[in-house]
């Protein structure tokens, strides 16, 4: 962002509601925006490992804090999460979430905004910025695997920091969400000269893509490796367990593998089990997505070779996306 906003000035804490959060925010911005300031503030921001608390057998609540000693950043975030999977009967969604924005300066509430739109957009932005990063500069293809909440994020982000992509192909185990979800896409005036289409078979739209996305909670790999075309890019942001994977040991081995953040490398089912079966070593991650950007790592070294992302999220993210959110909202406001 340019400036700080005076924040003694602000006076009672905003709600920043989901329409508004949609009109402020676009992936486009987020991934300038993550591009800029995460080399500048990241070793600034303070982020402790995620408390969670069953509130019942089957109900929980999550909380996320970070905070910056960064002059640039100065705040104080918590995401705030409910995970009642029982809701489905209710017609309701499984998980909802809040963001909790703070003066780190003072302790003052500035902002409350919805946390799961929010994370939308930021996880997103994260994947568009690695294939920014790391997929070849003349990918035409983008295949998107799964077709729940997260996918239009994602194939938005891609489309912004690919902009030669051309074609979009969905893949859903339910086939009519992916059906529906191109004919939505495609419908909208949003994507000069992107086209977008469903198709059922998997294995045979994979070898198609120049970027392959998965969003998905996959414990079964759905991603052969063998199938991936050279000068690939595989994005992998479904699975944060050790039981989940979108991906073989094959995939990760052909490879060169970057993630977000030192988390994923404990949390991710894909890497933790190829370090298990011996396919690759922690020694073995390229890097992460903070070198990428500074330049410490290369990315793609030439137009053959397989590049793989796995992010897990973080809450270093989550605060500079708020930050861009309450920033943009006051600079609207005046």
């Amino acid at each position: 962002m340019a400036s700080v906003p005076n924040l003694s000035s602000t006076g009672a804490p905003v709600f920043i509601s989901s329409d508004s959060l949609h009109s402020i925010l676009s992936h486009n911005s987020i991934i300038q925006h993550f591009h800029s300031s995460l080399p500048a503030v990241s070793l600034a921001i303070n982020t402790p490992i995620r408390q969670s608390y069953a509130v019942s057998p089957s109900s929980s609540l999550l909380l996320m804090p970070s905070w910056s000693s960064s002059p640039s950043l100065p705040y104080i975030g918590v995401k705030l999460v409910t995970h009642f999977p029982q809701n489905s009967a209710l017609n309701l969604p499984g998980v909802h979430a809040n963001y909790v924005l703070f003066s780190s300066a003072t302790g003052q509430p500035l902002a409350s905004m919805d946390g799961t739109v929010l994370t939308l957009y930021r996880t997103a932005s994260v994947s568009g910025l690695a294939s920014k990063l790391l997929a070849r500069n003349d990918s035409k293809v983008l295949v998107m695997i799964g077709a729940g909440a997260l996918a239009p994020h994602l194939i938005r982000a891609h489309l912004a920091g690919n902009p030669r992509l051309q074609k979009v192909i969905i893949w859903n185990r339910t086939i009519k969400k992916a059906a529906d979800l191109a004919k939505n896409l495609q419908g909208s005036n949003e994507f000069n000269g992107v086209s977008f289409e469903s198709n059922g078979s998997l294995d045979e739209i994979v070898e198609l893509g120049d970027i392959v996305s998965c969003a998905t909670n996959a414990e079964s790999p759905l991603v052969k490796g063998e199938k991936l075309k050279a000068g690939a890019h595989l994005d992998l942001v479904g699975s944060f367990t050790h039981t989940m994977k979108e991906c073989d040991d094959e995939a990760i081995r052909r490879g060169r593998v970057f993630v977000d953040n030192e988390a994923a490398l404990i949390e991710a089912g894909e890497l933790v089990g190829a370090f298990e079966r011996g396919v690759i070593g922690k020694e073995d991650i390229r890097g992460n997505l903070v070198e990428l950007i500074k330049g410490e790592k290369i990315g793609r070294q030439n137009s053959q070779e397989i590049t793989v992302f796995k992010s897990v999220g973080s809450a270093v993210v989550d605060i500079l996306a708020a930050q861009l959110v309450y920033e943009t909202y006051l600079k609207n406001k005046c």
